[in-house]
Parts: C-alpha cells; sequence; structure tokens
C-alpha cells in the first residue's frame, strides 16, 4: 500500500463568493467555477483545495448537515514578509469582503500573525517570519 496526502475538502455554502475570496489569495480556479458543484484547485507541491456546495453533498449524503456553530477548518498562507501579512490582511478585508478573526501581530512565536475568516467562517491564517536580530 502506497497512500499519501492528496487534497483538502471544504463544503461551502456560497461557491461563488468561495473562488473569489481563495482567488484573492492566490489560488487560481478554472474559468466558470463559481456556478459549479465541485471545483478544485491545485496547490504547490500538487496538492489541491476541493470545494463542494452544500447541495453537491446532500446530493449524495441526504442527512449531511453545515455544522451550526462555524467553521471547522482551518488554512494557512505564507507569506513573503511581515509587510505582505498587513497588506494582503487589508486587501482581504477592504477588497474581497473577508471577516477578520485577528488582526496583525508579532507572535511570540516569531511570525507576524493575522487571521481572516472565509465566507463559510473558516480561519485562514496569515503568516511570515520576523526579522532576526542576527
Amino acid at each position: 500500500m502506497n497512500a499519501r496526502f492528496d487534497a483538502i475538502g471544504m463544503v461551502v455554502s456560497d461557491m461563488a463568493a468561495s473562488v473569489a475570496f481563495y482567488r484573492r489569495l492566490g489560488l487560481s480556479f478554472p474559468e466558470g467555477a463559481e456556478t459549479q458543484g465541485h471545483v478544485e484547485a491545485e496547490l504547490p507541491g500538487g496538492m489541491r483545495l476541493m470545494l463542494d456546495t452544500e447541495e453537491t453533498v446532500r446530493s449524495f449524503h441526504a442527512r449531511w448537515r453545515p455544522p451550526s456553530d462555524g467553521g471547522r477548518t482551518s488554512l494557512a498562507v505564507r507569506c513573503d514578509s511581515p509587510a505582505e501579512v498587513d497588506a494582503l490582511f487589508a486587501d482581504m478585508l477592504e477588497a474581497a469582503g473577508a471577516r477578520a478573526e485577528l488582526k496583525p501581530w508579532d507572535a511570540v512565536w516569531g511570525q507576524r500573525y493575522a487571521v481572516l475568516l472565509d465566507p463559510d467562517g473558516n480561519g485562514v491564517d496569515l503568516f511570515a517570519p520576523l526579522p532576526t536580530g542576527d
């Protein structure tokens, strides 16, 4: 047996809003993805992010219901610099209508760190290493 981790799947309530959100973060979805029930974007290293609408999931799992207490998934986006964390955070709030979970700050573990919420309330961490005092 040679199993390998291949994809991250998320159920979304609004495909158009989710595709727009993740495109703004740099992912590439096929043309017309906004109207599909299932879409995929290739991630660095060959993994994929798969989005399925609630309706699509219900079509093969009739008893499925979305979580009642918000998102249960968190994704992380590495930025090139602390300034990019700040700029991307601001851009996502202003241009993409994202919600802020945690404003950018210098974390004790040595990263500029912030958390956005996607349209379904899933956390999306933005981070970059802080400069060292070397």
